[in-house]
């Protein structure tokens, strides 16, 4: 499927119109819902199919954010056949106590799959825990970064972001009048 023909569909799914409170505490009419597109079976198999191609080739294991880089981690290991991590923001205090949960990441090429990117920072942190747990990361892919560009946060950590989206991508459908 066409990039332009993913980013009607995710505008048209997860776009929202009302009254949204930020985290910023800032009131807002329009807000843009991921898990929307995230829990759709069929796009968000159709926007990891198309994110194939963004993997770089050497990737050992794909390492999937918490909590809306989860499905797209998982869909994405299933298109691309290499094993996935889930990556806690912190570890549990009991169980396993892992950061990491699922494939091992030490001493592997690991690329950071996340839904969406805004400033980037959580990528950083969680880049920061997984390279102290050994693993070699410089690439993170996204279905979507909202900038047109990549954010400095993620230049300065040494990271390459491919999204498969950008904000040009998401326009409404055009309906003839």
């Amino acid at each position: 499927m066409e990039i332009a023909e993913l980013g009607r569909r995710v505008y048209q799914t997860a776009h929202l119109t009302g009254e949204f409170l930020l985290r910023s505490g800032q009131m807002t009419g329009e807000y843009f819902d991921k898990y929307r597109f995230e829990a759709d079976p069929v796009l968000l198999d159709e926007l990891t199919a198309a994110m194939v191609a963004l993997v770089p080739s050497d990737t050992e294991v794909l390492a999937g954010l918490e909590m809306g880089g989860i499905p797209v981690v998982t869909a994405l290991s299933r298109h691309t056949g290499l094993p996935c991590a889930f990556v806690r923001k912190q570890a549990k205090e009991y169980g396993t106590r892992r950061l990491a949960e699922g494939a091992d990441v030490a001493g592997r090429r690991v690329t950071i799959v996340e839904d969406v990117v805004t400033t980037g920072g959580q990528i950083v942190l969680s880049t920061q825990d997984l390279r102290a747990l050994g693993a070699e990361i410089n690439h993170a892919v996204c279905v979507l970064n909202r900038n047109p560009t990549t954010p400095d946060p993620l230049t300065e950590a040494g990271l390459t972001l491919h999204p498969l989206l950008t904000p040009a991508d998401l326009v409404p459908t055009q309906h003839a009048e």
